[in-house]
């Protein structure tokens, strides 16, 4: 049975409602204005105690970003779904807020049809449109033309396909840039700096376009079916967003920026619901490349605060993205009309199997083994030529996983014969693909048995030889409380095996410790910018890979709510300058990793996954091993898992 939960997605008749309020409100309609993003305003944690206690609805409060396009000014509207008003309307001066893909599809449309990129790009022997695809970039002020600096500017990449169907990344037209207002959609520029002959290249992927003798050549014997059931259904079960498997409770929630949001994630450990986590998601997301040539030095994405990661979601497919019995969640989203639309399959819920959970051989008496099995929750994202493939595994030992991949197509640009590339790897004939990071930022308000929490950075010493060491040996554990958000700024450290430990210092296990849940760091890497970079100042989350601060609702967004076309960062580098109490209270983690990609000619014409991930591991959450009472898996042939069989 589906029921109401404050912390559901927003529904189709909920976006249409706020459109309609904001419409006879303040005459906020397409043409003359944008939707750029409407958002649930999420209840407090003593909201949602208070509906999961005593059925106390909280108001169902909303905030709409608009933006009226004519006047290029920016606006939120707060609106009460509640009782049927809105309850304020703010003019927000100097920003701009996210891109949105009618707009992104609106320029490539205009840019292809106007008469002056036209007759560009057949100078350069390009006559065919069709094959022609724009793809349009936000600006970061430091590298804006000062001219446009007042508009919401956009600056367009021209690729060429090599044919219908063909991969459209495989042909840039280099040295080609128009610039756009994106308000008015006029097209103001074409920055036109170079020219290259386009080299013969293999950059495609799509079987029908490989060439015939690449795919002649495959010596790959025949791949039997791999086929994955479960006859009786999943084990967990899924009421509306509230999912429950394994002693784990969790709900999925879903924006429009951070796509999949994970919250309310408990353990039942032997019938004491224990909290974990209040929130799970990712805030941030910056890919910068490191290539200072005129076609890349302006390409800085922030995939999440710039677009937004909801949009980007894609629908998902049986067979191909996910295997075995799987449940899927649609997610409802709206256009820049504030129109609703359904993303279906957007969230893929299933088990998977994982090997050995554990094992031993008693000489005498035999084998015991468990097998793994864990709950995966995931969603895609295609921004452009990239796709992020986000995983949330919860296991049956209480450990839960962060993973990442990246796929896709990368930048690549062309080169004339004998001209260097420093700053890329030669990819195909002179073709290069730059160097560039991705810095994903993941936002986790954990709440380790209560919401009062310290964390702790965790090393590894090494003792000196001596009396009491007489064989260096040994080695000790150091937890050092960070106790203001100065300390809360941690790096990785090999050396240490640093991690962090979030400890509840309030209450203690059966041996007489505190629990606590340990980041286990992954994918974690330094910036490698100057201090004084402008691209840095936008944002300087990346300087770091752990921050900790307490937890506030309004600080969501590591380099700020407005990161189009800025300038400075206004988010972690910011509030942190108070450095605020963190010790015993209700804190936030920021965690930086991601991928430092040294592009190489195997990601070439398209890139098989790279994965990154992360740990959360309980340390004395529990009393011992929790997954005890796994019962052993039913035997199938051969030796039992079980020695008393």
């Amino acid at each position: 049975m589906v029921s109401f939960h404050p912390l559901d997605p927003l529904s189709a008749d909920e976006f249409t409602a706020v459109a309609d309020l904001l419409r006879s409100a303040h005459q906020v309609e397409s043409p003359g204005w944008r939707y750029t993003s409407i958002e649930l305003v999420e209840p407090s944690k003593d909201e949602v105690a208070a509906f999961d206690a005593d059925g106390v609805v909280p108001e169902r409060t909303v905030v709409a970003t608009v933006l009226d396009r004519a006047a290029n000014a920016t606006y939120q509207g707060r609106v009460s779904l509640t009782s049927g008003e809105v309850l304020s309307w703010t003019h927000i001066p100097g920003v701009q807020p996210n891109f949105t893909v009618d707009e992104w599809l609106e320029a490539d449309e205009m840019l292809r049809a106007h008469p002056d990129v036209i007759a560009a790009l057949a100078k350069r022997g390009v006559t065919d449109m069709s094959l022609v695809f724009m793809d349009a970039w936000t600006y970061g002020k430091a590298v804006m033309p000062e001219q446009y600096r007042d508009r919401r500017l956009g600056w367009v990449d021209a690729w060429v396909k090599a044919a219908p169907g063909a991969n459209g990344y495989a042909g840039p037209v280099n040295g080609f840039h128009p610039i756009i207002d994106m308000n008015t959609m006029e097209l103001l520029e074409i920055q036109e700096t170079f020219s290259v002959d386009r080299p013969e290249v293999m950059g495609e992927y799509v079987p029908q376009h490989v060439p015939e003798r690449i795919r002649n050549a495959s010596t790959r014997g025949k791949l039997e079916p791999l086929e994955i059931t479960q006859p009786d259904g999943p084990s967990f079960t899924l009421d509306g967003n509230l999912l429950q498997w394994q002693n784990w409770s969790l709900r999925v929630g879903f924006n429009w920026r951070e796509g999949m949001t994970l919250h309310a994630i408990t353990y039942n450990d032997n019938g004491n619901v224990r909290s974990i986590a209040n929130r799970l998601s990712f805030a941030e997301m910056m890919v910068p490349y490191r290539d200072h040539c005129v076609d890349h030095y302006r390409r800085t994405a922030f995939d999440i605060g710039e677009w937004g990661l909801g949009f980007m979601t894609t629908s998902l497919e049986l067979g191909c993205d996910c295997l075995g019995e799987i449940r899927y969640l649609d997610a409802a989203l709206h256009n820049s009309k504030g129109e609703p639309y359904t993303i279906k399959n957007a969230v893929c819920i299933h088990e998977e199997d994982n090997a050995v959970l554990w094992k031993h051989v008693d000489h005498h008496d035999g084998a015991e083994v468990r097998r793994m099995r864990r709950l995966t929750v995931s969603f895609h994202v295609t921004v452009a030529n990239y796709e992020y493939l986000t995983y949330w595994r919860f296991y049956q030992d209480g450990n839960i996983e962060c993973e990442v991949r990246a796929t896709g197509i990368m930048v690549v640009s062309h080169f004339p014969e004998g001209q260097a590339h420093p700053s890329g790897t030669l990819v195909d004939q002179r073709t290069y693909a730059p160097y560039h990071q991705h810095f994903l930022v993941a936002r986790m308000d954990l709440d380790v048995d209560g919401t009062e929490n310290t964390v702790y950075a965790s090393e590894t010493e090494i003792l000196p030889t001596g009396p009491d060491n007489p064989y260096g040996l040994s080695l000790r554990q150091r937890n050092t409380a960070l106790r203001t958000e100065s300390e809360g700024k941690q790096d990785m450290n090999f050396a240490t095996q640093r991690a962090w430990k979030v400890v509840n210092d309030n209450k203690t296990n059966g041996l007489g410790t505190n629990p606590a849940y340990k980041l286990v760091p992954g994918g974690a890497f330094p910036a490698m910018f100057d201090p004084e970079s402008p691209i840095l100042a936008r944002c300087r989350a990346i300087e770091h890979t752990l921050w900790v601060t307490p937890n506030r609702p309004d600080e969501r967004w590591p380099a700020g709510e407005f990161v189009t076309q800025s300038a400075q960062d206004t988010g972690l580098a910011e509030w942190t300058k108070a450095n605020r109490n963190i010790e015993n209270t209700d804190v936030v983690l920021w965690y930086v990793f991601g991928i430092h990609h040294i592009t190489r000619p195997e990601d070439w014409p398209i890139m098989p996954v790279d994965t990154v991930s992360f740990w959360l591991k309980p340390v004395g959450f529990f009393d011992r091993n929790p997954s005890l009472d796994v019962a052993p898996t039913p035997k199938t042939g051969g030796a039992c898992c079980h020695g008393e069989s």
